[in-house]
């Protein structure tokens, strides 16, 4: 009696405990819409997208551009804006068309003209070639006919004069280099007799393009003659170590794959050197071209008289030294010297030499922003050329020696939307007013016309499709508007744009930006679970600044009852100034996450749609690093992760990235990820691709390792076939499944596999 009253109360226990599961379930959790999901990729919406497309074009020889969209072409006037149909009959065209050049495939609705141009800068009539067939559209009298009048007249090309001939015989013909196993050998040609010049050539170290034994030949030395003197430039990887990876899928029999790649604080790393020899004088021997040790150089492969430049750089990263070497004697003299603590801006660092080296353009973070300043050939500072207390200039996109004048990119100086976003400026060498070229909110590109005085400027967002503009350069100011590309198609489907967010950092004042996905069916009402996919930097935040369909499938992600947030973190992008990229200066894996979880804080407190209690994460290369990071140090915050081809330890990466970034020291008393193994308390996943050479996946099976020697449970996928680029179809739904499966309706499980607790 006592047994069977016992049972029954087991069973109704049982039945009462399902009951509360699902109605948890029921409560607590969405069910996921797949075909919602696939609605908002990439591959859905860009068919859609793509209808109300515009595709421009300059007009050869004119102040003209043409440009279409749905199928019709129209030609714009850009000095004024004013804009017409280019052709007036579509249908009449099209046959017309097909009847010169036998082209039965062209169609009213989509002409597909290319190469336009006009003569003398008459817009009347339109020319181009078509099949081979040289074509010219009579506008006003809306005649197409073949161009009888014609001329093969090959634009005349500039030749660039490089930094030597690349020729193995000099102009003159007197002398000849030849190469054979990685040495150098001379042939004068007046005797016929062919000597060694070098011997320390080797793998790795090679003075040449092709290298084989008992062939003594031309065509292999890399070298250059410049007159009777002759450079070659050897980069040196023969002590440096390997990396070794398997590929598996290769055919029977699996194929090692070697490459060599220093680590940071090795011994041996990549040396450089620069081999010299003067016909004239049969004297030869690398000459000294770096006082730092383990430098880093680089030629400029634009000769400028009897003078070649070049920059080192100290392995330190933080001084760099413009340098030129006078070919006819091997004299070499430092110009400029730049030092920048901790170290220099790798990704916008550039220079330019102009009227021969009698001017440098250089650019510095001196102030604590990027500038381009303006030195004479000697190195002495003539004055700073671009301004802005906010700006952080970029790359220079146009250089005018005879106005004086030069069209870079910067960041930062307009009210907008994200700091971040590219405008293009106008500054003059001389000094004087700088001017905005590209006015608007958003990240802008320009297309420059032949002539210069015109250019294309089209700009985006994330919330905003592409604008497009003509501007003129030498009124600027002055922007007409042509044409837009509209996203109405895309909302009726039932898109909608991500939200352009902007919260503080966990210091309370730098603001961070970034966006933010929501499903298209948002339920205010309901609580959604939340995933951060960041990007640590620093040379990249990755935050996604011109319009985009499903950035890195985020959308679609969110479509499966999520809300997905991408925010820079500080220490993430170089275009927001030295403290701000520089802040993990050291600290290559703490930086970025009190920054991240904070930015998930602050949208909660705002969102109240956002659920603090079902937290995610996920990244790829130092995303992957981050996700892991993030769950091993938060531990209570962050629930699931996924850490894809992380480099889980910097230590132990690239030289460049780690030694940049990381310090030239190794940085103990920054616990790695492999050194937190233990405190692992969520649901992580690691994935990898098996070929990876850029963040080895033995830097993804330490850690695994380092998970498993405390007991951990977690989850590891390994991509066969995969290198760095591990994105397929395969893995955005691998990284959707563990969301779903662990975030939205998480099961429990023991995280210790060995004491199952």
């Amino acid at each position: 009696m006592f047994k069977k009253d016992r049972t029954v109360r087991m069973k109704t226990i049982n039945l009462l405990l399902c009951i509360l599961a699902t109605t948890w379930a029921r409560s607590y959790a969405q069910r996921p819409c797949w075909q919602q999901a696939k609605a908002m990729e990439e591959d859905t919406l860009s068919g859609i997208y793509s209808k109300s497309s515009v595709s421009t074009q300059w007009v050869a020889n004119s102040h003209y551009l043409a440009y279409s969209q749905y199928g019709n072409y129209f030609i714009v006037d850009a000095s004024t804006g004013k804009q017409v149909p280019l052709v007036a009959d579509t249908k009449k065209f099209a046959k017309d068309v097909a009847t010169l050049t036998g082209d039965t495939a062209m169609r009213a609705d989509n002409l597909r003209l290319y190469g336009l141009s006009m003569r003398g800068g008459n817009p009347r009539k339109i020319y181009w070639t078509h099949r081979g067939k040289h074509l010219v559209y009579d506008r006003a009298a809306h005649e197409l006919a073949i161009d009888s009048a014609w001329i093969d007249s090959d634009s005349r090309r500039i030749r660039i004069r490089h930094w030597g001939d690349s020729r193995a015989t000099t102009a003159d013909s007197l002398f000849t280099m030849l190469g054979d196993a990685h040495n150098l050998y001379l042939r004068d040609n007046r005797t016929g007799k062919v000597r060694q010049l070098t011997i320390d050539g080797r793998d790795f170290a090679s003075y040449c393009f092709r290298s084989k034994k008992n062939a003594v030949r031309e065509g292999a030395a890399s070298g250059r003659w410049h007159g009777h003197v002759y450079l070659d430039f050897v980069q040196d990887d023969s002590e440096v170590g390997d990396l070794y990876v398997i590929d598996g899928l290769s055919g029977d029999r699996p194929k090692l794959r070697t490459k060599k790649m220093p680590l940071p604080n090795e011994k041996h790393v990549r040396q450089f050197k620069l081999y010299r020899y003067d016909a004239d004088k049969d004297e030869g021997g690398c000459l000294p071209i770096s006082p730092f040790k383990d430098p880093d150089i680089k030629l400029s492969y634009a000769q400028t008289g009897d003078w070649l430049f070049f920059t080192r750089r100290s392995r330190g990263v933080d001084t760099l030294d413009l340098c030129k070497l006078h070919i006819p004697t091997g004299e070499i003299r430092l110009i400029i010297r730049e030092v920048c603590k901790p170290h220099i801006n790798v990704s916008l660092f550039a220079y330019h030499i102009l009227n021969g080296g009698k001017e440098i353009l250089w650019w510095s973070e001196r102030t604590g922003r990027g500038n381009w300043y303006l030195y004479d050939g000697d190195g002495k500072l003539k004055r700073r050329v671009s301004r802005g207390d906010n700006l952080v200039a970029d790359r220079i996109e146009r250089i005018d020696t005879l106005a004086r004048k030069i069209i870079f990119l910067g960041h930062g100086q307009e009210q907008c939307a994200d700091p971040s976003y590219t405008h293009y400026y106008m500054a003059s060498l001389d000094g004087g007013t700088q001017r905005l070229l590209t006015p608007g909110d958003g990240t802008h590109e320009l297309s420059i016309s032949l002539g210069g005085r015109y250019a294309i400027d089209t700009y985006s967002r994330m919330d905003l499709p592409p604008v497009y503009q003509v501007v003129n350069l030498r009124a600027p100011g002055k922007a007409h508007v042509f044409a837009r590309q509209t996203d109405a198609e895309l909302r009726r489907h039932g898109w909608r744009p991500p939200l352009l967010v902007s919260v503080p950092a966990a210091d309370g004042k730098t603001l961070l930006y970034g966006v933010m996905y929501v499903p298209t069916h948002l339920d205010k009402s309901k609580k959604y679970p939340v995933i951060s996919n960041p990007y640590p930097g620093p040379q990249d935040d990755q935050i996604p600044r011109r319009f985009t369909l499903d950035d890195n499938g985020n959308q679609s992600l969110a479509e499966l009852g999520f809300v997905v947030v991408n925010v820079q973190p500080r220490g993430s992008s170089p275009l927001r100034g030295r403290d701000f990229y520089c802040y993990g200066y050291g600290n290559l894996r703490d930086y970025p996450l009190a920054d991240d979880k904070h930015t998930l804080e602050t949208l909660a407190a705002r969102y109240p749609f956002i659920d603090l209690d079902r937290v995610g994460i996920y990244g790829h290369s130092g995303g992957g690093f981050m996700a892991a990071a993030a769950i091993l140090t938060y531990t209570d915050f962050y629930k699931v992760a996924l850490a894809a081809s992380g480099n889980h330890d910097n230590n132990q990466y690239i030289q460049w990235w780690g030694e940049t970034f990381h310090g030239l020291t190794k940085r103990g008393g920054i616990p790695t990820n492999m050194e937190l193994a233990g405190n692992l308390k969520g649901r992580l996943m690691l994935v990898t691709g098996d070929v990876d050479d850029n963040v080895p996946w033995v830097s993804t099976l330490r850690l695994a390792g380092a998970l498993i020697k405390h007991g951990k449970r977690f989850d590891m996928m390994v991509l066969p076939g995969k290198d760095h680029g591990v994105w397929s179809p395969y893995f955005q739904n691998l990284v959707r499944y563990y969301f779903l499966e662990n975030l939205v309706r998480p099961i429990h499980r023991d995280i210790n596999v060995i004491e199952h607790r």
